[in-house]
């Protein structure tokens, strides 16, 4: 992939644009819309890409999809979901075709996901890499979702910045939004910005303690001779 679009899609987001919401185990994630996604895919290939649906399935209570992603002579193929939305009073669906959309959206922000969009939002731990098992002719998904305790035995990120052994916390994400602005005042990109990181710590700025985050902000100013 030329080096052009990989900057691009690797580029962090606005912090305006950063949302949360609540997790499986009640933690909270970021994570930004459908819409920015596409329109930073647009950004990237010029309007030059597709997204198709492989296959999908209609569960009892979420509707699963395997999407595949072309563009620029790169394919990456992810499973996208969303769960059904039933009548309070009936309990009947009310309307399957929102929640296949819904689940398609999904599925092109994970692939995008693989591409690095957003990719610093997540834990570095292959957050939202998805194993797929088929039963009887359903797809069952199983996914890591950052700020749970343990995926695959590697610690975490909790909801309280600590890994799931009670390790050092993490940067806290106004940190890292303050580090990028640093970085585009001296002007340096998102990389090169981690390439610094690596460089001093051994590690990229988003996997940054919240002390190393600290004095990375220290190193950095004075580089821009404040």
């Amino acid at each position: 992939m030329e080096k052009q679009i990989r900057d691009i899609l690797e580029a962090p987001f606005a912090p305006e644009m950063i949302k949360q919401r609540e997790g499986s185990y009640g933690q909270m994630l970021d994570y930004v819309e459908g819409w920015a996604v596409i329109q930073r895919l647009n950004e990237a290939f010029d309007g030059d890409w597709t997204f198709e649906i492989e296959r999908f399935e209609i569960l009892e209570d979420e509707v699963v999809v395997l999407g595949k992603f072309t563009a620029n002579g790169v394919v990456k193929t992810q499973f996208g979901s969303s769960s059904i939305t039933r009548a309070e009073d009936t309990g009947k669906p009310i309307c399957l075709g929102d929640d296949l959309k819904g689940a398609a959206t999904d599925a092109i922000k994970k692939c995008a996901t693989l591409m690095g969009v957003a990719l610093y939002l997540y834990n570095g731990q292959g957050a939202t890499l998805v194993t797929v098992s088929e039963k009887e002719g359903a797809i069952f998904c199983s996914a890591g979702l950052p700020g749970s305790s343990s995926i695959g035995g590697v610690p975490q990120q909790t909801s309280n910045g600590e890994d799931g052994n009670g390790n050092s916390s993490r940067l806290t994400h106004k940190q890292l939004n303050y580090l990028i602005g640093l970085a585009e005042s001296i002007k340096l990109d998102f990389k090169e910005l981690n390439e610094e990181s690596q460089k001093i710590y051994g590690v990229q700025v988003d996997q940054l303690s919240r002390k190393d985050a600290s004095d990375f902000i220290t190193v950095m100013k004075a580089k821009k001779g404040e």
